[in-house]
């Protein structure tokens, strides 16, 4: 099932996106939440009652997606996406020799994984514009990732149980100003201006994707295609990455947890392919949907 936010009147609502248009979570009953948030909150019990709801008509209630605005799944998150970097090892050499890397001393793939956060406010939805003059430095790079949508939160959470506090899945593209990044020596003030978080199509429940690992993902930029990777080839899997974010952090339904980028990013090339007002970037993970967004 893929679950998005769209809005319509000027109102931001939930809903199941199917292969024939939205249903709007109004539609299943008054006790369904009409925000994604407040349906992986309502874990088991909503999503059987959402279940239901498709199963006994609600899709004859569907509308045309051209009818509204999509929106990145989860607008406005309550906290700061949690990212990780460095967590494919043909990216981690292409960073660590672009001498952009100020994160390792040296050192191209990580011992543990390398976690740091964009702000909430940097979440834009499918087709909306990414600012390139966020980026004064001509750096504008993207970053193709899997994000992992928590439902059941919790701490302490272990590798091998991971997999249960797992809702589903989206699509990320860490849009980063590489010299902001460099000379800050950290990356959060890189990562984090406004529009530079594209989110979307859609949250896929995990119950939908029999390996995750298995999935692949695509990066384009102006139909020229960048990334391709399979996520299996992740250093750090996606149980190893909870648990270490959730060893001392309480990790609550709804979080996001952009899983890191496959090689091809624009720093990596020679010289640099950075993006530029005009441009197109897209990212697609087969099963979710395609991330289209305009560089302004």
């Amino acid at each position: 099932m893929k679950l998005v936010t769209f809005s319509k009147d000027g109102q931001n609502h939930a809903g199941v996106l199917t292969e024939t248009g939205i249903v709007p979570a109004a539609a299943m009953g008054g006790d369904i939440p009409n925000d994604v948030v407040g349906i992986i909150a309502g874990g088991a019990p909503v999503m059987e009652k959402i279940r239901k709801a498709m199963a006994n008509g609600a899709p004859s209630k569907a509308i045309a997606a051209s009818e509204v605005r999509m929106l990145a799944p989860i607008p406005v998150p309550a906290r700061n996406i949690f990212c990780v970097g460095k967590n494919y090892v043909e990216h981690a050499k292409e960073f660590q020799g672009s001498g952009f890397d100020s994160s390792s001393a040296g050192q191209s793939i990580p011992d543990v994984p390398i976690v740091f956060t964009k702000a909430p406010s940097s979440v834009i939805g499918p087709n909306m514009a990414v600012e390139s003059s966020l980026d004064p430095t001509g750096t504008l790079d993207y970053e193709g990732e899997l994000a992992v949508i928590i439902g059941t939160g919790g701490r302490g959470i272990k590798a091998a149980d991971a997999m249960n506090h797992v809702f589903g899945y989206s699509i990320v593209n860490d849009v980063t100003a590489r010299e902001t990044q460099n000379r800050h020596k950290q990356w959060f003030l890189g990562k984090s201006p406004d529009t530079f978080c594209p989110m979307g199509p859609a949250i896929l429940t995990a119950d939908a994707v029999p390996d995750v690992h298995a999935m692949t993902l695509k990066t384009w930029v102006n139909g020229e295609l960048r990334q391709d990777a399979v996520v299996r080839d992740l250093i750090f899997d996606i149980p190893t990455i909870i648990e270490t974010i959730s060893a001392a952090i309480t990790l609550q339904p709804g979080d996001i947890i952009a899983t890191g980028t496959p090689v091809g990013v624009a720093v990596g090339f020679k010289p640099p392919k950075y993006m530029k007002a005009g441009d197109t970037v897209a990212v697609e993970i087969a099963g979710i949907g395609k991330l289209e967004n305009p560089i302004n």
